[in-house]
Parts: structure tokens; sequence; C-alpha cells
């Protein structure tokens, strides 16, 4: 059921406040990418269960499987259910078109990503494609979150070992990012400090002290997040909502612990057919898996109803 106006610009003015609040009182709100039902009542049932703020999340191959409307639908019907604050978030999207389609959906946050459709789009290409979404976001209300770089990795199960060399030539700098803001005017600058896309075989580490310069560039007035939260010891997370960070992006854990126990639930079950049968299990882990995110996000107990 599509939204008026009046609506997604409600809906849009919360979410803004919901930033506010997470930079007055340093907490980080989690950014849940979801790519099916079950993910989504999980997530939905660990906001409530602990009073947490949540985005939901979709990039565009999530987008593609089950629908811009639909995933919008969705979660509104499950806000209702469950009585929790909850957003949703475009992902990395790779075009100023699909952008533009999600704010009109009433998405009330957005993540332009030139350099996820072409890696190699120089500063020109992708500040033109985010000052264009800022523009036109300004209609509804909604956040746009984006960067000046290709953010490494994948959200996958990596074998490699992380090459923190190679990864740092792509750290954010204290100068690239107040720049950069400045010049297109978003609301959230994705920071660059070690994190990366997807699971590998050792924990992140993450650079608090090159974060803090850029908060500290940046100013109290914009928002700061961290893609690729996978696999990141809990204390990063604690150390960097204090520092300043508002929304932590989540995907890999969950969709690990999904699988996971989806493969364990079909072996003690091999002549159960009712797929909804199994999968209480696979809620309960990918739940805890939500809970144990918000917790060291220090989003417990911050929902506004």
């Amino acid at each position: 059921m599509s939204l008026s106006i009046n609506e997604i610009r409600d809906r849009t003015l919360h979410a803004r406040h919901l930033m506010q609040r997470a930079r007055q009182q340093h907490f980080a709100v989690g950014a849940f990418n979801i790519d099916n039902q079950e993910t989504l009542i999980a997530i939905c049932r660990a906001a409530q269960k602990l009073d947490a703020p949540v985005l939901i999340e979709v990039s565009q191959g999530e987008v593609d499987a089950m629908g811009l409307e639909n995933v919008r639908d969705m979660l509104d019907n499950y806000i209702e259910e469950y009585g929790i604050e909850a957003y949703l978030n475009l992902d990395h999207s790779p075009s100023v078109e699909s952008c533009k389609r999600a704010i009109d959906a009433g998405y009330e946050f957005i993540h332009i990503d030139i350099s996820q459709a072409d890696k190699d789009a120089g500063d020109e290409k992708i500040i033109a494609g985010t000052k264009e979404v800022v523009e036109y976001a300004k209609f509804t209300g909604a956040l746009v979150e984006s960067e000046p770089h290709y953010f490494g990795g994948s959200s996958n199960l990596h074998d490699e070992a992380i090459d923190y060399e190679e990864i740092k030539k792509t750290f954010s700098t204290p100068e690239g990012a107040s720049q950069f803001v400045d010049t297109t005017g978003i609301d959230t600058f994705a920071a660059a400090i070690g994190n990366l896309h997807g699971k590998y075989p050792v924990p992140k580490q993450l650079d608090l002290e090159l974060l803090e310069r850029i908060h500290e560039a940046l100013g109290d007035k914009k928002n700061i997040s961290l893609h690729g939260g996978s696999g990141t010891p809990l204390h990063f997370f604690e150390e960097a909502a204090k520092i300043g960070v508002t929304k932590i992006n989540i995907n890999s854990d969950m969709r690990y612990v999904f699988r996971k126990t989806l493969e364990k639930v079909l072996r003690e079950n091999p002549d159960e057919y009712a797929v909804v049968k199994l999968m209480p299990e696979v809620y309960e882990a990918v739940q805890t898996v939500v809970e144990e995110k918000i917790m060291a996000f220090g989003s417990r107990g911050k929902a506004v109803s």
C-alpha cells in the first residue's frame, strides 16, 4: 500500500530525530540486511525484546529478489505487529534512479554508492550523482548517505586473510570526509577505518584514533556510519558508538548463522517438507546475533514509539 507524502515526511522526520538522539546519547543504530521474510521477523523480535530502534536495509540484489514496495509493506506490517521503531534503508544503491525510486516509496534512509556499479568512478561522477540524490531527497526529507570511494569486500564468507596494508590505502581521512560532506550535503558519511564487507578468518581491526579525528572534522551535526560490521570484535562497536558513530551495518553474521542453523535443522529433520515448521530454530539463531549487536551498539532501550 503506497504511503502519502505526508506520511512519508512524518516518518523521515522521526528518522532524523532518531539520528539526533543517537548523536546526543552516543549510541549506534543497527542496520540489518534482509533477503527473506524470516530474517526480517528475527530482527523485529530482537528489536521488540530489547526495545531498540533498528534499520532494515536492502541492497540492489535484495531489492531485485523481494521488491522495493514489497519490503516497504512488509516492514510496515511488522512495525504495527511488534510495536517497534524501525525504518528502511536502501543500502549501497548503485544508481541515482534506484535511489529516487526508493525515496518515492518512502524509504527513510538512502545510501547512494556510485562506485558500487563503477569501481573506477572518479570524484566528479561520484559527487555529481550524490548531489543529485541529496537534492531529490529534500522532497521527502530522507537521509542520504554516501562515501567518496569504493568500499572493499563482499557480504559473504571469505577464506583469505585481510591485507590491511592494501585496505589502508582506501581509509577515509578527516580532510577528505569533511570536504565530501561539505560538497555533497549528505547527512551520513560512510567511514572506512578498517571495516570491510564480509566475514574473514581473522577478526577485523578498527582504527579508532582515525575515527576520532574524522568525527572531530565532521562535527556533531553529521552522522557517521560503519559498513562491514560482521566479524568485528564487539568492543570496537562499543568504542565507536562512544566516539560518535550512529549507524552500523550487519549482514554476513546473520547470513552465516541463518545458513548453518538451517543446514543443521534439515539434517535433523530429513522427512519434514513443511519448511515453516523448520524455521523456529533459525529465527532464534538470527535473533541472537541481532540482540548481541544491539547490546554492543548501546541502542537497547532507545526506541521511541
